[in-house]
């Protein structure tokens, strides 16, 4: 029996890549009794105790079925007909070519939301464009505020577009949506675009930038690498250390944390200043290791962390006495998040291989053995 807040919806999601998926996962990690539709030529097997090494893909069972054929899309609106949420990622009218558009399947379960996951959004001259996560956060301005002094804007992996600006806004808009139906008992369209949760991530600077406290040239504010007292320093042994010293009283601790408390230092906020402060802070933490610096600022006021290697993560002792990394089916992986006091999440299912629960999931939708058998015989589902 799956646990979480979720538990109890049944989700339909059609594979995709990146912020898909990303969504797919929050909403098994959250309980939902989510089922990938795979495309059934991606089929190959696989050996069910040995999970496929894609944390994206946990909490899932998967169908393989072939939506270019007439009883592969039938298949699919007949799960749709039992499911609260479908979620696609594919260009603007794809799902819609394939015979299985939103029209279609709200008018087989009025009850379903379904969630649309794309780069441009439904609609706008770029809509049908093909892109990536960085020329979503590109057109938001968020690429072009990230990166430091003298250098080009610097790409923050696929963090902003892909998975905080797109399938965790989907996730966020479909909770939004359940929420909904349970007044209205409806189900309706959820379009999250990345370019408009990017565009939503931004929302603090361009409130900052009408108040005339952010500016457009990287690396010159407080949260780009423009501060002293806001950034990265490299230690002694090569590794690097986070200072976020922004309040008074933390910058205060840091300074005697340094061992510059009582020289005759420029204001905190002095941007003129900046860059020889700046200067000050890299020579000193050069000083020691990163190992020491830990030693000297942890349980401090400061506002530091070691910068971890992804490797490292795991063995932080915060980290370890949250619970954030665990393991489970043989693979490391985030532990679910948020956390919940009554309804807590489970990773009760590994990666999945593409088509291993197909007659499992069809016989729990209602299929009969005949059925499914005509379906495999025709090669409809794999």
């Amino acid at each position: 029996m799956a646990k979480g807040p979720l538990a109890g919806i049944q989700v339909l999601e059609v594979a995709g890549i990146g912020p898909g998926p990303f969504c797919g996962m929050m909403l098994a990690d959250m309980g939902a009794d989510v089922v990938r539709i795979d495309r059934a030529d991606r089929v190959r097997g696989g050996d069910p105790a040995k999970p496929f090494p894609d944390v994206l893909a946990r909490g899932r069972r998967s169908v393989g079925v072939d939506l270019k054929q007439a009883e592969g899309v039938e298949t699919v609106l007949r799960l749709v007909e039992q499911a609260d949420v479908l979620i696609e990622g594919f260009r603007p009218g794809v799902m819609e070519r394939l015979g299985l558009g939103p029209d279609v399947c709200l008018a087989r379960n009025p009850r379903l939301v379904f969630g649309r996951m794309t780069g441009w959004g439904q609609e706008g001259p770029m809509a049908r464009m093909a892109g990536h996560d960085i020329n979503y956060i590109a057109l938001t301005g968020a690429l072009a505020a990230i990166g430091r002094k003298g250098s080009r804007p610097t790409p923050p992996l696929n963090l902003v577009g892909d998975f905080g600006g797109g399938g965790m806004l989907l996730a966020f808009g479909i909770a939004a949506a359940l929420v909904e139906r349970a007044t209205s008992g409806k189900g309706q369209v959820v379009d999250a675009a990345m370019v408009d949760g990017a565009s939503t991530l931004m929302g603090f600077f361009s409130g900052m930038a009408k108040l005339g406290a952010f500016r457009e040239d990287l690396g010159t504010n407080i949260l780009d690498s423009g501060a002293h007292f806001y950034d990265t320093y490299e230690t002694k042994d090569g590794k690097y250390v986070s200072i976020g010293s922004i309040e008074p009283q933390f910058y205060a601790e840091l300074i005697e944390k340094l061992g510059l408390e009582g020289e005759a230092l420029p204001r905190q906020n002095d941007m003129a200043a900046w860059p020889a402060l700046k200067e000050r802070f890299e020579a000193i933490f050069k000083t020691k290791t990163r190992d020491e610096w830990c030693a000297i600022l942890d349980g401090s006021d400061v506002c530091f962390a070691p910068v971890l290697a992804l490797s490292e993560v795991k063995d932080h002792p915060h980290i370890k006495a949250r619970g954030t990394i665990v393991e489970r089916h043989g693979l490391e992986q985030p532990a679910p998040a948020p956390r919940f006091s009554r309804t807590v999440p489970e990773l009760d299912r590994p990666p999945a291989h593409a088509g291993q629960h197909t007659d499992e999931v069809l016989v729990g939708f209602g299929f009969s053995a005949a059925e499914i058998a005509k379906l495999r015989e025709g090669k409809a589902v794999a």
